[in-house]
């Protein structure tokens, strides 16, 4: 990716609403989230997260599709993985290996169970 690719994409999200809009949807991932409800949870106008919606879709960071009478949007990451990869290319002085961080974004996060303590009575 291109540092100017980049750099736009990160522009759009650098704003409040767009940013909480996007981190929003990558939670709903894969299922997507529908506009009405979208901005129900973000406490945001419809028109105004219209219009929020509007500059991510041309930045190809979300897209859409119909359903019914709703708009559901989701997340676009495998727009968004080169963007985070341009940012993290140099990681590690260029061995990002090294530190594990591209096989801990390749991997689903899960929630870790917590374990019972070891605990060893005498008897």
């Amino acid at each position: 990716m291109e540092q100017k690719a980049a750099i736009e994409a990160m522009a759009v999200l650098a704003q409040i609403t767009r940013l909480e809009a996007f981190r929003l949807l990558v939670k709903y991932e894969p299922a997507g989230l529908a506009a009405g409800e979208l901005a129900r949870l973000l406490a945001v106008p419809p028109n105004t997260l219209s219009s929020h919606l509007a500059i991510m879709a041309r930045a190809n960071l979300v897209s859409s599709q119909r359903r019914s009478r709703s708009i559901v949007y989701r997340a676009n990451l495998p727009a968004f993985h080169p963007v985070v990869l341009f940012l993290i290319q140099d990681c590690c002085l260029g061995h990002p290996e090294a530190c594990g961080l591209i096989e801990n974004l390749a991997s689903p996060v899960t929630p870790s169970k917590k374990k019972k303590p070891n605990v060893r009575t005498r008897i």
